[in-house]
């Protein structure tokens, strides 16, 4: 069964058919996918067909991916989740995208905190890391508040529009996760 979270302010929840619209909301606008390593999506069968990418991943466990949704609202304002999760290493990747309506509220930290605990906790993670656009600016600066650390660059190492970018890659521990 797909575990449910919650927050003070939001649910964070199993991506199914109906979040299909909210997916490609997100992943259709430019301010999203600028960053992101995908090229933004011009459909809704191109949505359809991330939520069942989501689904395979999370029953092949190789990863999961939550709905995120406010409280007391219906459909999903991003998603979050684990990306090349191996349970035999103790590690994941954490991915996470929240529609720009919705920017500059503390959504992303608080979705992140609480998917971080449930990562080191329920699956039993020791290391979770990040793969962040060096212009991505404000996820590094997230990553960083949150007590990830920088271990380096990796060069060219995303395509982003037929185009090379460097990235930053980020860990934190679990002994050395502070309080989430």
């Amino acid at each position: 069964m797909f575990p449910r979270l919650e927050t003070e302010r939001l649910i964070l929840r199993e991506i199914i058919k109906e979040d299909a619209e909210g997916v490609f909301a997100c992943f259709s606008n430019e301010k999203v996918t600028r960053y992101y390593g995908q090229e933004t999506l011009k459909t809704i069968d191109q949505a359809k067909q991330f939520v069942e990418f989501f689904t395979k991943n999370y029953n092949g466990k190789r990863g999961i991916r939550w709905g995120i949704e406010r409280k007391g609202t219906k459909g999903i304002i991003g998603t979050v989740g684990f990306n090349a999760w191996l349970p035999k290493h103790k590690r994941a990747e954490i991915g996470y995208e929240i529609h720009p309506d919705h920017w500059r509220k503390g959504y992303a930290q608080e979705a992140i905190s609480k998917i971080l605990n449930y990562g080191f906790e329920e699956l039993g993670l020791n290391r979770i890391g990040a793969v962040v656009f060096i212009e991505n600016k404000a996820s590094n600066q997230l990553l960083t508040k949150m007590g990830f650390q920088k271990e380096g660059v990796l060069k060219d190492y995303m395509y982003q529009n037929g185009m090379p970018h460097d990235t930053n890659v980020y860990s934190i521990i679990k002994k050395k996760a502070v309080s989430l």
